[in-house]
């Protein structure tokens, strides 16, 4: 593990999974988008196109942001609805007023790109391959005044033990944790959503992941009462649509939660399978970062770009994985799907290796 202080980025933060599959991609099976593949279900469908009865009036995010707060056992004041996680790190990059961002990568590249376009520089501290990408809390600089930690984090998969992320805590320092795959954990073990004794915590949760709402852009931020007034006070008026507003009221109802817990459990066997058949190309160097714990396995194998090409003419996409800061251009990111694409996709691989 070591820190850059570099300026330039050299990676193509704004790259994201689903470029891999928009235009000529169209017709593959994904296997590089981190959304859950079933969803949304028939009935948050329903409950979202129940609220477009009420799109003559502005959007009300009081309910919504109450079942939120209530959800997660905090006052309404500890919460705030964005569109996205990706507008909160805007919103975070923008309105806090710091001077030693640090980001721990690899991870998701929209914080940084954030940070960079609101001008700040951006110091990285890079987890190793030798290491699991797990996280040392040394590493990262004691001046750091905001630090940003996906858990877990993508594209590793690696779940980081809640002991140790808050170890980054201090007075004076913002800890922006991007817990966006959680749910995906069974349990979520390791969660520090709803945690209120850790100085500085900024936890952001997406719902597009596991309900499949990437098109409808919702998401939230946990934080002390008086850094979500900062970040309030940097939105648009507005911010989230009324369907927004009404999927996020109807995913943390109990039925919600006991669905989306149902759904970590799958997760969690499907990506045993998946993992499985990977060790299986061991001896042609494929390496899968182990333990996985996301809706997504890290891989490393020998001419990865020439991979994932052959796999585009076999019918399949997987995102590349050198545009995060830490990873080159052998590394792609595979989600975990069915079984029945696993095995489809696995035949493919064996085709692709070298």
């Amino acid at each position: 593990m070591h820190t850059d202080g570099t300026g330039g980025s050299g990676h193509d933060l704004r790259h994201h999974g689903d470029a891999e599959v928009r235009d000529d991609g169209a017709a593959l099976t994904d296997l590089a988008v981190n959304v859950r593949a079933d969803t949304p279900p028939p009935w948050l469908r329903e409950e979202i196109a129940a609220s477009l009865s009420s799109l003559a009036a502005y959007p009300d995010g009081r309910a919504a942001r109450a079942a939120v707060a209530a959800r997660h056992g905090l006052p309404v004041e500890r919460v705030l609805l964005t569109a996205g996680a990706a507008e909160a790190f805007v919103l975070l990059a923008r309105a806090l007023k710091v001077r030693r961002p640090v980001v721990v990568h690899p991870q998701f590249t929209e914080p940084e790109a954030a940070l960079r376009d609101a001008g700040h520089t951006v110091e990285r501290v890079l987890l190793r391959e030798s290491d699991g990408f797990r996280l040392d809390p040394a590493a990262v600089p004691e001046e750091a005044d905001l630090v940003v930690i996906g858990n877990p984090t993508n594209p590793t998969s690696v779940l980081h033990p809640a002991g140790e992320v808050t170890r980054l805590a201090r007075p004076g320092r913002v800890l922006v944790v991007d817990e966006a795959f959680m749910d995906a954990v069974p349990g979520e073990r390791e969660a520090l959503a709803g945690r209120t004794d850790v100085p500085g915590l900024v936890v952001l949760r997406s719902l597009t992941k596991t309900w499949g709402l990437a098109g409808l852009r919702i998401g939230y931020v946990l934080a002390p009462a008086d850094i979500v007034a900062e970040l309030e006070r940097a939105q648009p008026l507005w911010p989230v649509s009324t369907p927004a507003l009404a999927a996020a009221e109807a995913c943390v109802t109990p039925r919600a939660l006991a669905e989306a817990g149902h759904a970590a459990h799958r997760i969690a066997a499907d990506r045993a399978h998946l993992v499985a058949g990977l060790a299986g190309f061991a001896s042609r160097g494929v390496r899968v970062v182990e333990p996985a714990e996301g809706s997504f396995v890290l891989v490393r194998m020998p001419g990865a770009a020439v991979v994932r090409r052959r796999l585009r003419e076999l019918g399949y996409a997987v995102r590349r994985g050198d545009t995060f800061p830490g990873l080159g251009a052998d590394w792609v990111r595979i989600a975990v799907r069915d079984r029945a694409t696993v095995h489809g996709f696995l035949s493919a691989l064996s085709a692709a290796l070298p």
